[in-house]
């Protein structure tokens, strides 16, 4: 757990930088690396960028309910929401929506668009129901580790 650990605090260590940092030489470490890797423990790298210099202000939670989930409507739609990059996560989900989505979009006249265009077109949904975030309070997306 200490290599995942160390990688989620900074995925840019180089592995001479990990292999120090867990008192361990580098072929080794670069061994247990590449198994993490090969295993799917490690899906992939990325930096975490700051949306809000980035231009990307309006954060939208957005639940939605389908007619009939008999249908095959469901299972396009999750195929369909691949395409769009604006949605960062969804989830199926419990309760009285069927998805949750988080959609991430400069302003609200982007997202008006994005509903308007996007959402509203997809076949089956009938409810559309959306909690802008107001404030940040936490954001994330490291794991949390067994000790």
């Amino acid at each position: 757990m200490s290599i995942l650990r160390l990688l989620q605090q900074d995925g840019a260590l180089s592995t001479p930088a990990l292999a120090e940092k867990l008192a361990s030489s580098v072929t080794p470490c670069w061994r247990r690396l590449k198994r993490l890797e090969q295993e799917g423990y490690i899906k992939d790298y990325q930096a975490n960028l700051d949306r809000k210099k980035l231009g990307m202000n309006v954060l939208a939670f957005v639940q939605l309910s389908f007619v009939a989930h008999a249908d095959e409507a469901p299972n396009r739609f999750e195929q369909q929401i691949q395409a769009y990059p604006e949605i960062l996560s969804c989830h199926k989900v419990t309760g009285d929506a069927d998805y949750l989505i988080q959609v991430l979009v400069e302003d609200l006249d982007a997202y008006s668009h994005f509903v308007e265009n996007v959402l509203r077109k997809i076949d089956g949904i009938y409810k559309i129901q959306s909690s802008l975030a107001l404030k940040e309070v936490k954001s994330g997306t490291r794991i949390p580790l067994p000790k």
